[in-house]
């Protein structure tokens, strides 16, 4: 680790085919831990700011550093169902990946106008999709290739907000009766928890999961925070 906790250029692998430039960290990788930072300001006013989130790999090491770019109105007027782009930094501060969520209605009796994520690297190039799967109780996504294709689902559960306990979003394969991975919503306190909408979670997948499906599960964390965890305390 160096000195400022942020993975090495030197603990980098070389590229493999097929996995877009910068994101070659992620195929040596079978979990992040995403930690949203606090905003000061926010946490006292409750005027809401852009996010920003460190993410890490298993060791505390700084993996990538996320950044929402939004507009005052859209953050404070749209709440948790605001459109958006999150810019993905490495540690050289280089955009590797952009994530981008359209503007869309919320609810179980609105099945035309679901939640949905695209997935960029680098910016610009998609490589993968997060789309909310209507259901009537249950938060469901799937996860799509480049070409729209499915390739995998998450599941939550029924109740989205536990106190004192984490939250699990099981990650399945398409027929729904093998488990691959996880996305967890991890209990940071009660002070955090009631006085600020600031969260961490954590991922798991594969070691030889597709390195793009890596990265559309790490953008599955930040819809999923934004539609359930962003409300303003």
């Amino acid at each position: 680790m160096d000195p400022v906790g942020c993975v090495a250029p030197q603990d980098l692998a070389m590229r493999p085919v097929g996995c877009p430039p910068g994101l070659e960290y992620l195929t040596q990788l079978d979990q992040l831990l995403i930690h949203q930072q606090v905003e000061l300001l926010e946490a006292i006013l409750g005027w809401e700011s852009n996010n920003k989130y460190l993410v890490k790999n298993t060791l505390g090491q700084q993996v990538f550093f996320v950044a929402e770019d939004n507009d005052c109105c859209n953050r404070n007027f749209c709440g948790p169902l605001r459109s958006f782009v999150l810019h993905i930094l490495d540690n050289m501060g280089q955009e590797v990946m952009t994530l981008t969520r359209p503007l869309r209605c919320d609810g179980c009796c609105c099945p035309c106008c679901l939640q949905e994520l695209e997935v960029q690297s680098p910016p610009g190039i998609p490589i993968g999709y997060v789309i909310q799967t209507w259901h009537p109780y249950l938060p469901k996504f799937t996860i799509q290739n480049e070409q729209k294709q499915d390739v995998l689902k998450i599941v939550g559960p029924c109740c989205s907000c536990r106190w004192c306990s984490d939250v699990n979003f099981e990650v399945i394969s398409l027929d729904e009766k093998e488990s691959v991975g996880q996305i967890r919503k991890q209990w940071t306190g009660f002070v955090k928890e009631f006085f600020t909408d600031t969260d961490n979670f954590g991922v798991t997948f594969p070691m030889d999961l597709d390195v793009k499906m890596k990265a559309v599960l790490l953008g599955a964390c930040f819809l999923i925070d934004f539609m359930f965890y962003e409300h303003n305390k």
